[in-house]
């Protein structure tokens, strides 16, 4: 089996060689550093227990738990107890472009796009899986772990393909709990909050307004805040808010650019603003995110040992990540 795609560097990890997803079955019995990623990632239980550090609190694993974290998300894992777990992870050019269409999607757009932000979840998504769900999840899995020995551009369908399916049945099973909690499976999202959120992210350093966002689209500006915060959780203002501290995240782990410049071009040209909305959304100033998650270089798979089968032999796939 070829080696992870992954490295970690100053941080922060992220692909080492132009993957588009990898998927990867690992053994954490230490804990794990807080750390920040590239990609989108996701967590899901296989066995052993554990507790998943991050910017929301200390948060309990077992069995059948997943979590989902959105690019800059930091986290990390701690009073590991034999704690088996897949990693999936897929670039955020792949999100854009062949997954791109999930944004209308009632139930993937709930899980990639708006759930992991709605409720001030501030970019991660949490979900338990129910047994038979959790066994149709890891075929998928095994199957994107098995392709890593494949060439990826003779395999490209079966690597998306794969993917969506796990994609697909991890949101069936969150929109489960939504509707047995909620009482309300989700529903169509409406064709003005993604042409939406579309102009903001693609003009991030402008100056928008609620009545000019609305104005291009040609809404009032109430409506417009009624179906946006129907879809996403937040009002249009607040979303773009959580946008514009996200992508500061990026460039501060991505760049070298000075703290006041990263400010600007994401639309806060008040450093004292920025300062406060950045710590707000992940509970540290800028300039220690920055020193935290840019700081040392490893290679992912150091320490740590494979997950054992029940035969006693490493299992199908496993790999080593402490």
């Amino acid at each position: 089996m070829p080696d992870d795609p992954v490295d970690e560097i100053r941080g922060t990890l992220y692909f080492n060689d132009g993957s588009l997803v990898y998927a990867g079955h690992y053994l954490h019995d230490e804990p794990r550093t807080d750390h920040t990623h590239s990609f989108v990632e996701l967590a899901v239980i296989t066995g052993g227990a554990g507790v998943h550090r991050s910017m929301l609190g200390d948060q309990p694993l077992a069995v059948g738990d997943v979590v989902l974290l959105r690019p800059g998300v930091w986290h990390g894992y701690d009073r590991c107890d034999n704690l088996q777990l897949y990693n999936c992870c897929f670039s955020v050019d792949l999100l854009h472009r062949e997954l791109a269409w999930t944004r209308d999607d009632p139930l993937l757009g709930y899980l990639l796009w708006t759930g992991p932000y709605a409720m001030h979840r501030r970019g991660m998504l949490t979900a338990a899986l129910d047994p038979a769900e959790l066994a149709e999840c890891v075929v998928h899995l095994r199957a994107l772990d098995e392709l890593r020995a494949r060439p990826a551009h003779a395999h490209r369908g079966d690597l998306v393909g794969r993917l969506t399916l796990f994609l697909s049945c991890l949101s069936r099973a969150v929109d489960r709990s939504r509707t047995q909690s909620d009482g309300e499976p989700a529903g169509p999202v409406h064709p003005a909050v993604t042409s939406a959120i579309k102009l903001m992210e693609e003009d991030l350093s402008r100056h928008w307004t609620l009545t000019e966002l609305a104005g291009r689209l040609g809404l009032s500006a109430g409506y417009l805040v009624r179906i946006f915060k129907a879809t996403t959780g937040l009002p249009p203002v607040a979303y773009l808010a959580r946008h514009r501290v996200e992508t500061a995240a990026g460039r501060l782990l991505h760049t070298d650019d000075p703290i006041t410049q990263i400010a600007q071009s994401v639309g806060w040209p008040d450093q004292n603003y920025f300062a406060r909305r950045f710590r707000a959304h992940y509970g540290l100033t800028a300039t220690t995110y920055r020193a935290r998650f840019t700081s040392g270089t490893i290679r992912l798979g150091e320490t740590g040992r494979p997950v054992v089968g029940p035969d006693g032999r490493p299992a199908s796939g496993a790999r080593r990540l402490s």
